[in-house]
């Protein structure tokens, strides 16, 4: 961590998980900050989950982040479908702890409001644990995956299509095939009966 000449102390991405964040902390990049508040969720014992983002009215770039605990709001209630069926665990219970970070005219990022009380026990994982690594993709890498994977589907899609049409093609020139052989092999038995026939004639 850098103090800075105005006071505001700069987070590296190398600082320690172990720093508790502060309103006024500063980060090099809303990705610094994002891997900064992960690092915290863990030592602490909970896990972020990137909730909302603000963009730019100018120029469409995220200017405005919001980091969560993923037990921040609630589950919507649905209807049973069977009574037979099991209840899904509660996983969200309406937890307020959060971080706020704004990116400032200088490019950095700035923390501008932290929660940190949780309402439930906290549960401290060790660094070497792996976790689900989509719990704290953002919104934007999720819609690049999303249409990541819509690409890779529309491909398929039309290689299938493709393959379709050639075997398509493949039958069709097969009938084609059998039914000009059905069309020789019928004039052959034909031409065998005229001349059976014009045989027994002169006879």
């Amino acid at each position: 961590m850098m103090e800075n000449s105005n006071g505001t102390k700069t987070v590296t991405y190398e600082a320690s998980p172990m720093v508790e964040p502060f309103i006024g902390m500063e980060f090099e990049s809303e990705e610094s900050a994002k891997s900064f508040y992960d690092n915290y969720a863990t030592v602490m014992g909970f896990v972020m989950r990137v909730d909302a983002f603000r963009r730019s009215m100018r120029d469409g770039t995220v200017v405005w982040r919001r980091l969560v605990c993923n037990k921040e709001g609630f589950r919507r209630s649905r209807p049973r479908r069977s009574e037979s069926r099991k209840p899904r665990a509660i996983t969200r219970e309406g937890c307020k702890a959060l971080i706020v970070v704004k990116r400032e005219k200088s490019g950095k990022w700035l923390v501008t409001k932290f929660v940190k009380e949780h309402n439930h026990p906290l549960l401290p994982l060790s660094p070497n644990v792996r976790r689900n690594p989509h719990l704290s993709q953002t919104p934007d890498e999720k819609d690049a995956k999303i249409r990541e994977l819509s690409a890779e589907l529309s491909r398929e899609r039309k290689r299938c299509a493709a393959l379709q049409q050639q075997l398509d093609m493949v039958f069709k020139e097969m009938e084609e095939h059998s039914n000009h052989l059905s069309t020789n092999i019928n004039n052959v038995i034909q031409s065998v009966r005229e001349i059976e026939s014009n045989t027994f004639t002169k006879l």
